[in-house]
């Protein structure tokens, strides 16, 4: 059975959770595999463009470096990244037979899409010099969590997932924060109850605690004059990147974020055209603090999103609402969608392929959203 069978097979999302699957599953090919310098990266937003920035300053030092983030637009490679680009399908499917051997048949076919596909990044990137890893909607529980990691880095929480993670924002952040390593970074939180629940796991684990917002603001100003075209919490993720760095004592020159490129993250696709792959309210909100204008909305949005919420954060810089059509079960109905838009009294129409070189726009509410623009466009994959 080949990766794409095995994935195929696989339900991307499980309605009942077994926590202790990949714990057993990790026991299996612990000793099997080498165990590289790794970094977790765990949080409701920035975990993407945190951990390629570190991934892409470590390998421009001349380290041989893995990323693995979830999910991907266009192509299931785009989860894997090592040494400057995404995975060769050879190299995934010379992964794959590796794991689904030490696994056995019976174990392999039982994980869920994700846990496989973490468990495969492991193994994918056994031999590089760090290994970055993101966590998938959790942290305590979650798969990437059963290895050992030199630090944790902690991204903005906000409320999203809250039909496992719960509804506010203490348990959310409790989940997430239980993950950290015995050095743990924590990024510019909005939410300030996040920094006491910090201190507080911290210290019942014995762990340091590093926060960014006691970082040098100098680090923040010189990425800035590097990334001009990058919003301001752009900047603070890559600024974060940065002291992740540090911690680690990984030389690296700030000068190479140049040419760093952070598809889908506020991303301009054309002069007049902005993608970001945001979802929640907590993107929401740092969408519109970024937009120096009002634009035309191109949205959709999954049915486990606060649509009505995130819709009036951005409000304000909406001239006219596009709604594209996703083909995923996942999508909030038209119906509801379109009474959300009616009681925020947003004006809207259906996105029609048409593209007006005299308007600005932003892609916005999903990776569906950008990879069902990107398909009208005929653009197949990600450089």
């Amino acid at each position: 059975m080949n990766l794409e069978e095995i994935l195929s097979s696989k339900p991307l999302y499980y309605t009942q959770f077994d926590p202790n699957r990949i714990v057993e599953a990790y026991k299996l090919i612990k000793n099997q595999i080498k165990h590289p310098r790794r970094v977790q990266l765990i949080g409701t937003n920035g975990k993407g463009s945190t951990g390629r920035a570190i991934a892409h300053l470590a390998s421009k030092s001349g380290l041989r470096v893995g990323h693995f983030s979830s999910p991907h637009i266009l192509d299931f490679k785009e989860r894997f990244w090592i040494d400057g680009g995404f995975a060769k399908e050879i190299e995934l499917e010379e992964a794959h037979k590796r794991l689904y051997n030490l696994l056995g048949k019976e174990f392999a076919n039982s994980l869920s899409y994700f846990e496989y596909q973490a468990l495969l990044a492991f193994v994918l990137f056994e031999n590089v010099d760090l290994q970055v890893i993101e966590a998938g909607l959790g942290g305590e529980y979650d798969a990437t969590s059963v290895a050992n990691y030199e630090l944790t880095i902690i991204t903005p929480i906000g409320l999203d997932h809250s039909d496992f993670l719960g509804d506010n924002i203490k348990d959310v952040a409790t989940t997430k924060l239980k993950a950290m390593a015995k050095k743990a970074l924590i990024s510019k939180q909005e939410n300030l109850e996040v920094y006491e629940i910090a201190k507080d796991i911290a210290s019942k684990k014995q762990s340091t605690l590093y926060f960014v917002k006691d970082y040098s603001n100098d680090r923040f100003t010189k990425i800035k004059e590097i990334k001009k075209e990058y919003p301001n919490y752009l900047i603070d993720n890559l600024t974060t990147a940065t002291y992740a760095l540090d911690i680690l004592d990984i030389e690296y020159n700030v000068k190479d974020l140049k040419s760093l490129e952070l598809f889908g993250r506020f991303y301009k696709l054309k002069d007049n055209i902005t993608i970001d792959v945001g979802h929640n309210l907590l993107a929401a909100k740092a969408i519109a603090n970024s937009l120096p204008k009002r634009v035309d909305l191109i949205f959709n949005i999954l049915s486990d999103k606060d649509a009505k919420e995130v819709l009036k954060e951005l409000k304000p810089k909406i001239d006219t609402l596009h709604i594209i059509k996703l083909h995923t079960k996942r999508a909030i109905s038209l119906d509801k969608l379109e009474s959300i838009l009616n009681e925020l009294n947003i004006k809207y129409d259906y996105f029609d392929g048409k593209i007006d070189k005299n308007r600005d726009y932003l892609l916005f509410g999903s990776f569906y959203v950008v990879e069902e623009f990107l398909k009208r466009l005929n653009i197949k994959q990600i450089a």
